[in-house]
């Protein structure tokens, strides 16, 4: 796998950039290219662009709404309309919602605090990239760590979402009140993935759990064959 070339975005207060490149390097056997947010292009010949969880530019005006207009986001946006898949993962999802890659939005938790802990999710489709190493239906556990995990959409698009089978995990219990326990959803065109759970942090039984890991595999066998 080590013809694979992915890239992990870094925002002024991503905290979890380097979780994300260990986990791609750790699955791929590649090293991942490091990105700022205000470069203008990306590498070339890119397979995977990971957008990372955080708090960039400190959450402020609203979770990802900053980041989402730095200059690398226009690149993102023009890369994963040429089919480069592209994995955003809490702070990251909220920055795919704001720019205009995924619908919705991420709101204030119910319970108006931060949930940190180990979660079960479902695994809603397993036609994707992004799941294929998962079976319909099966429980996985990973960690969330978010104060703004709620999504949210209309009732039209919730409808949508589920009706093109793009809800690739909800809930398996509730834990911050999003929408019809929606935890992760993908684009039109499948190529692009939002989650609010952390899949880099549960790669290795060593840290707690590797239920994560298949999702890696998943996007990395299915872009290099391996």
């Amino acid at each position: 796998m080590s013809s694979f070339r992915g890239a992990v975005i870094t925002f002024p207060g991503s905290n979890c950039d380097r979780d994300m490149a260990d986990a791609l390097e750790k699955v791929s056997g590649a090293a991942s290219l490091r990105v700022w947010h205000g470069d203008a292009e990306l590498p070339e010949h890119l397979d995977f662009i990971g957008v990372p969880g955080g708090f960039s530019y400190g959450d402020y005006l609203r979770c990802g709404a900053i980041a989402s207009r730095s200059p690398v986001m226009r690149a993102v946006i023009e890369a994963a309309d040429r089919g480069v898949p592209v994995l955003g993962v809490c702070n990251g999802f909220q920055v795919l919602t704001e720019s205009g890659l995924l619908p919705g939005a991420l709101l204030r938790n119910s319970g108006i605090r931060f949930v940190c802990r180990e979660v079960p999710l479902v695994v809603e489709n397993t036609q994707t990239l992004f799941t294929a190493g998962y079976e319909a239906g099966q429980t996985v556990r990973l960690p969330v760590a978010h104060h703004d995990g709620n999504f949210y959409a209309d009732d039209e698009t919730l409808d949508r979402l589920e009706g093109e089978g793009r809800v690739a995990f909800r809930y398996a219990e509730d834990v911050n009140g999003s929408a019809r326990s929606i935890a992760g959803i993908l684009n039109q065109a499948g190529n692009v993935l939002g989650m609010m759970p952390h899949p880099e942090r549960a790669i290795e039984s060593a840290h707690g759990g590797s239920d994560g890991r298949a999702l890696f595999e998943s996007a990395i066998k299915g872009l290099v064959g391996a």
